[in-house]
């Protein structure tokens, strides 16, 4: 809860108290209460009054219909008049509920902190948008429409001057926040308000920060979101990443995650939802893996004019492409995979819950590293199957990691703002999941990319489960 936010509940739970003080005391915490009450949510509502502050509101609206009255208006030598103990005490219980059940809402559902990268590195963020000249849009019928993807970049950057804006979550502007917000929330059948925390919330990267000096080269981390999934979904995940040297380069798919805000101001919305047909919903997902595999595909090859200054930027001559992972979470887990197995660019792939989609079933010569959720009764039991055949097709060692007391969302941010449901997002807690993730994500990557020199069995063993896939070194 914000300051003010504080405030405000403080005051109603003073007017709430204000029956049950001694006579000297309650004129003046009344018309302290009250004045601190009307200060504090007057200005809130002008910078913007959350949902969970709603229920505190009644509850002091009410506690001050019946406290005040009688003690502002008072005359001197008379008694007050007050409702009997017996009857304000359901009075002052229902008050005290309303008013405790909004910090109550504002601790399950939160403005989101990020926690602070660990790295040497500041972090710096930048979006740009990119039209594959060479592909149609399968998604619309215009013939001369190209694929297009909007990605973000969080990379190593100078230390910014101290009180330099933070790039808001979700969004280049708090109006894209908003719109990517709501169309999520429509997304999963949530109402808007539920998540009208999320926009608020500031990351700890800077748009457009310099890069940090010293010339190193930094090696890129590709992220495909989940299906209506965006760009920004992984973003503590992301900082994380980059405080430590990585580049990373998340992509939103167009007509695929919930909202896409082009250059222009249009906003692309999903066209994908489920039809209750299983066979036509995989089928779906195999077409839609498709794409997203061929979108990063495209933006690495992107990514590598970047570096070579033929794509105007200050990450010219930083971006190390010859070491390059695929990642990707859910459904952009899958399509990770599936890049890694159609593009030998590709240094290493980390599959973040995915399930594999590839209907080719090739091979891919990458070490890989799978994240999975706690396997349970609602598990999909073709999903441990089909994923132990894909890594064990490998050429490569692979990992699959299980983390006990994961859920599908513990990959995410989710655990930064939804409500604390062990099945919705783990059981590992709001600081815990982003850290566990990113831990074992890094440790992969420093010994994939970095060859620095790892044991990576105990290294991923200290985070949760661990199987290791070695090479299929059959002809």
């Amino acid at each position: 809860m914000s300051p003010l936010e504080i405030l405000a509940s403080l005051s109603a739970v003073a007017l709430v108290a204000v029956r049950w003080l001694a006579p000297a005391t309650r004129r003046p915490v009344a018309i302290a209460a009250g004045t601190g009450f009307v200060l504090s949510v007057g200005v809130l509502g002008v910078v913007g009054l959350r949902w969970q502050m709603l229920p505190v509101l009644a509850g002091a609206v009410l506690a001050a219909a019946f406290a005040v009255p009688p003690v502002v208006r008072r005359r001197p030598g008379r008694p007050v008049r007050r409702a009997r103990w017996w009857l304000a005490l359901p009075g002052t219980a229902l008050c005290a509920g309303l008013i405790g059940a909004g910090p109550l809402a504002a601790w399950a559902c939160p403005v989101p902190v990020f926690p602070e990268p660990t790295g040497r590195f500041a972090v710096g963020t930048r979006v740009m948008q990119w039209t594959d000249p060479n592909r149609a849009e399968a998604a619309t019928a215009e013939p001369d429409d190209r694929r297009t993807v909007v990605v973000q970049l969080w990379y190593p950057a100078a230390k910014s001057p101290a009180g330099a804006r933070r790039a808001p979550y979700l969004g280049r502007t708090q109006q894209e926040a908003r719109t990517v917000s709501d169309a999520l929330a429509d997304y999963v059948g949530l109402p808007g308000f539920l998540l009208d925390g999320v926009p608020r919330a500031h990351s700890h990267a800077v748009f457009n920060a310099p890069p940090a000096d010293g010339g190193e080269r930094f090696p890129v981390v590709l992220f495909s979101p989940g299906l209506g999934g965006v760009r920004t979904q992984n973003t503590a995940w992301a900082e994380e990443l980059a405080g430590h040297g990585y580049a990373v380069v998340a992509l939103d798919h167009p007509y695929d995650s919930a909202a896409v805000v082009l250059a222009d101001g249009r906003t692309i919305r999903t066209r994908i939802s489920a039809t209750g047909d299983d066979d036509e919903d995989n089928r779906r997902a195999v077409e839609t893996t498709a794409v997203r595999a061929a979108d990063l595909s495209f933006v690495l090859t992107q990514l590598g004019r970047v570096d070579r200054g033929e794509i105007a930027g200050p990450l010219t001559g930083r971006l190390d492409v010859d070491r390059a992972a695929v990642t990707g979470h859910s459904l952009g887990g899958g399509a990770a995979l599936q890049a890694a197995g159609q593009d030998a660019r590709f240094a290493a792939v980390i599959n973040l819950d995915g399930y594999p989609r590839d209907p080719g079933a090739r091979p891919f010569h990458q070490p890989a590293l799978a994240l999975t959720q706690a396997i349970g009764p609602q598990t999909d039991p073709r999903y441990l199957p089909r994923l132990t055949e894909v890594l064990d097709r490998g050429t490569a060692t692979s990992y699959r990691l299980t983390l006990p007391g994961a859920a599908h969302l513990t990959f995410t941010d989710g655990p930064l703002y939804l409500p604390p449901v062990p099945a919705l997002v783990g059981s590992l807690g709001r600081t815990e999941s982003p850290r566990v993730v990113a831990a074992a994500t890094l440790a992969f990557l420093d010994s994939t990319l970095r060859h620095e020199r790892i044991d990576l069995s105990p290294a991923l063993s200290a985070y949760g489960d661990l199987n290791v896939h070695h090479p299929d070194t059959s002809p």
